[in-house]
């Protein structure tokens, strides 16, 4: 019978055998898969994720869901996600609670736990932002660009002072300042001690009882550091996890030396190894927020810091034992950074940690004086909510800082400050405060949005001996000495509702009629907003023709000359100027570089390179008279086929592109400005007709406050200011009714939108704003050919005829912003009406009979810091130029290759 077995046993596996070849051999064989026709998508469950791009993140969708197909913008309905039978009982059943589809999707940092926030996006961390405390008039910043300012308060109100690292050391991540020396961490991970205004690079040595297997202090790279309570101790993470402390530590000698780093007073380190104890969530993240809080009385420190699993987590030292107590969090929020509290807390009777999430918000959570026992479980009603600024959220891993009772300072996510305080108590034009009483205060805190730095982008502004007395620490009030320059400063009318500088994308969306994908540019836009571009002011600039041709109008040997520039495809307009390379766009959107390399002009295919895109629209204007920038970080931005910012890198030859995507629902028209009226900001503005700002350190996108019934054109526009030094100025628009838009930012008032209107009811303006002349002049081109000006004149703005280059017989009178007529009249024409007559009319036969001189809707451009460049409707060029003040003359028509019409001196100002 077992025989009888085996048999039946080695049959059964032999068949298997067959089976398992035979499927072997149809996997082998390309042409046996099914056609793909046949094949059905089986559903099988209800919860999809779709990755949105403008946030970044996973977000679930809801059901039914249209599957589209998109291909260069036009888009098809391929397919449809629907609900299965399943009921929404059986899955609450099964655990899986519909709610959650309204959460985020966990993103990129593989070490957070659980996700945050229904419908909030877990935000990216801000590696080099910091804040620290010198004194209560003295607040010391690092921002996401790796700069180092100093928000020093000097008796009248907040100014900023620069203290950057050398460029060889590369970006700060953070400054500590310790018994009155200052330290700072490169991205690097070196430290670096301020002596005589200098940054001196610092290496940690370390006592010979150290363990032998510690890290060489040549080889250690700080992560993240904190000053204990005190101020006497200084504890750092390094890269490797480890815990270091600093103390020891000396003020700096009259020479500037430090006493710590003699042989004779050496700075002590030592080790905190992390206990058995310790949260089960991992071990600790690297200080995103650590404080150190002790009690001489009874011997007991704590330091607070954070797990990998965002809880907070106590190290406490208490009757000589060291131990690990873990706190928790809040329900569903990860803890990112804690804010160290002062010392006068210490005589409250409990006093509070200020807790960053990782989705922008703040926590607050009280601990009583006396420590007692240990605090195993966490109290839920200990924590509390304080949200974040509106259309702001907290930067994510970064400390805040209280720099007094009730005042705590947080680094925006955007780059900016926020102030957390009691009403009343804090703000912007609020100085350091006096004791108070705090029992008969509200205990309700309340946010308040402070402006950094230029080099964050932002409408803070340096203190330097260039800037006068409105930012010199002397504290002397501002008085305006040029009132050319300075228009009149109103205050709101009392209980009139402050504008939002700005909104975060996603709180507010346009609800104009016209939608951004219902706009249509005309075939000539690109041409008549890029037909012109200076290359060297008074020397060269080129003009593309309405063929296609490119001409070079170039001074050499006391010569001008025209310059023709062949290209295989025609060309649609310059883009922009780099270090005297020039960009072109052709008919099919290619970026091209036109450059002299070794007295030899060749062409780039820039839209050619990896991740190249095709392009419509560029900078308007090639960077600030007077800034001199030249950096690593240079480059220039377009705008894409597909309505996308693009930005392109052009310093030291690195060429590359990045795509810096839009605003969500929105496709963008036109760049209004690129870094010229604010460091590492790019204005665009919507094909809905909305003002949008791209920041190129943060990388986020924010939508400007804006009625609804203003409606910009898609030209470009022209940024003002006063001087290099000053970031009190307006961005210049055009509505799409023809009139003439301004957004002013100051000091006093933030962001204002001014309507200056058109020059007279029967004329509207039709090409983008000239050059800002001196800071507080413009040239507009009206419907009826002729060029207006509007400048500013004793703290008014008027109008001003300038007519056009052949005759000068335009409306000379003056207005005010009001339509009042100005007694002091001006004329703006030729010198010399008579040499300007049409001797055509004379001779009916002449070529030039059909000359029209009027001039065209196209952008002029600057051709010195007095003169600038238009073009007339017969296609020549014409000069007009200033002579004092705000007396302009016409000084030359320029007759150019492809115009039949010859061109004329006008005046005698030419040399």
């Amino acid at each position: 019978m077992s025989i009888f077995h085996l048999i039946i046993f080695i049959c059964f596996l032999l068949s298997i055998s067959y089976l398992v070849f035979l499927t072997s051999a149809s996997w082998c064989q390309p042409l046996a898969f099914p056609q793909q026709t046949t094949r059905q998508f089986e559903q099988r469950t209800d919860r999809f994720w779709e990755f949105q791009e403008e946030s970044n993140s996973w977000v679930e969708v809801k059901l039914p869901f249209d599957l589209v197909s998109c291909v260069n913008d036009n888009c098809t309905k391929v397919g449809l996600i629907d609900q299965t039978s399943k009921t929404e009982e059986e899955h609450l059943a099964n655990g899986k609670d519909v709610s959650n589809k309204t959460k985020s999707l966990k993103m990129r940092e593989g070490d957070l736990i659980g996700l945050e926030e229904n419908s909030y996006t877990v935000l990216p961390l801000r590696r080099r932002m910091s804040l620290t405390k010198m004194s209560d008039t003295s607040i010391w910043v690092t921002g996401e660009s790796g700069s180092i300012y100093e928000r020093f308060w000097n008796g009248v109100q907040w100014v900023i002072a620069p203290h950057d690292l050398q460029i060889s050391a590369g970006r700060a991540v953070s400054v500590l300042i310790v018994n009155q020396t200052i330290f700072t961490i490169s991205e690097e991970g070196n430290l670096y001690q301020m002596k005589l205004s200098d940054w001196v690079e610092l290496k940690p040595a370390f006592n010979q009882s150290i363990n032998k297997e510690a890290e060489q202090s040549s080889v250690i790279q700080m992560k993240s550091g904190t000053v204990s309570y005190d101020g006497l101790r200084v504890y750092f993470c390094t890269k490797t996890g480890l815990l270091l402390e600093l103390s020891e530590v000396e003020p700096p000698s009259p020479t500037g030396d430090l006493y710590e780093y003699d042989k004779s007073s050496r700075p002590s380190w030592k080790k905190h190894l992390q206990s058995e104890e310790t949260d089960k969530d991992g071990s600790l993240v690297p200080l995103q927020g650590c404080m150190i809080y002790g009690l001489s009385g009874d011997h007991s420190v704590s330091l607070f810091l954070l797990s990998k699993g965002g809880k907070l987590v106590e190290r406490r030292l208490h009757q000589r034992k060291w131990k690990w107590i873990t706190h928790g969090s809040p329900e569903d929020h990860h803890l990112t950074s804690i804010t160290p509290f002062l010392e006068d807390e210490l005589k409250e009777r409990f006093f509070s940690l200020f807790l960053t999430t990782s989705t922008g918000s703040v926590f607050e959570y009280q601990i009583p004086k006396h420590l007692g026992t240990a605090q195993e479980d966490q109290i839920s009603e200990a924590w509390q909510n304080h949200m974040h600024p509106p259309n702001a959220k907290a930067a994510r891993g970064i400390p805040g800082l209280k720099f007094q009772l009730c005042r705590i300072l947080f680094a925006l996510d955007d780059g900016r400050l926020a102030e957390l305080h009691l009403p009343g108590l804090g703000g912007q034009n609020s100085g350091p405060t006096n004791q108070f009483n705090r029992k008969k205060l509200s205990s309700k805190y309340i946010w308040s949005i402070l402006d950094a730095p230029e080099s964050e982008g932002w409408n803070g502004e340096y203190c330097t001996e260039e800037r006068g007395p409105m930012n010199c620490i002397a504290g002397i009030k501002d008085e305006p000495n040029d009132s050319g320059n300075i228009r009149s400063l109103t205050r709101r009318r009392k209980g009139t509702k402050a504008q939002q500088d700005y909104l975060s994308l996603g709180t507010s969306r346009s609800r104009l009629v016209k939608a951004s994908e219902e706009y249509r540019f005309p075939d000539n836009w690109i041409n008549t907003s890029f037909r012109l571009r200076l290359v060297q002011a008074g020397v060269s600039f080129f003009i593309i023709t309405e063929a296609g041709l490119i001409f070079e109008y170039l001074y050499t040997e006391s010569v001008w000359l025209w310059l023709r520039h062949d290209h295989s495809t025609p060309m649609r307009g310059a883009l922009g100027n780099y270090n005297g390379s020039v960009f072109f766009v052709d008919v099919y959107g290619t970026l091209l570089i036109r450059e002299r390399s070794n007295n030899e002009l060749a062409w780039i295919n820039c839209t050619a390179m990896r991740k190249g895109r095709q392009v419509i629209g560029g900078p308007p204007w090639d960077g600030m008279s007077g800034k001199l920038k030249v950096t690593a970080e240079d480059a220039l931005f377009f705008v894409s086929k597909s309505g996308r910012l693009l930005q392109f890198s052009v310093a030291l030859r690195k060429f590359k592109w990045k795509d810096c995507r839009s605003p969500p629902e929105t496709k963008l028209a036109c760049i209004i400005d690129q870094e010229v009226f604010r460091e590492n900001i790019v204005f665009v503005v919507g094909r809905n007709g909305r003002l949008y700002q791209y920041n190129k350190v943060t990388e986020l996108w924010h939508e400007h406050h804006q009625s609804q019934h203003l409606v910009l054109s898609r030209l470009p526009g022209t940024a003002m200011r006063p001087s290099f030094f000053s970031l009190t100025g307006s961005l210049f628009m055009l509505s799409e009714d023809g009139g003439l838009v301004e957004y002013h930012w100051n000091a006093w008032n933030g962001w204002n939108w001014v309507e200056h209107g058109t020059p007279s009811k029967d004329v509207t303006l039709v090409a983008p704003p000239s050059p800002c002349i001196k800071g507080n002049q413009l040239f507009l081109i009206g419907s009826d050919g002729n060029i207006y000006l509007r400048y500013m004149d004793q703290l008014i703005w008027r109008w001003k005829n300038c007519g056009f280059p052949q005759n000068g017989d335009g409306d000379t009178r003056d207005q005010t912003e009001m339509g009042a007529n100005d007694r002091m009249q001006e004329v703006c024409m030729d010198n010399d009406p008579t040499a300007n007559l049409d001797i055509n009319l004379k001779n009916p036969n002449d070529q030039n009979r059909k000359c029209d001189p009027k001039v065209a809707p196209t952008r002029p451009i600057p051709f010195s810091e007095d003169s600038v460049i238009f073009e007339v409707r017969d296609g020549r060029l014409a000069e007009i130029q200033k002579v004092q003040d705000s007396k302009w003359v016409w000084q030359r028509i320029i007759g150019t290759p492809t115009s039949s019409c010859k061109g004329s001196y006008l005046t005698a100002l030419a040399s």
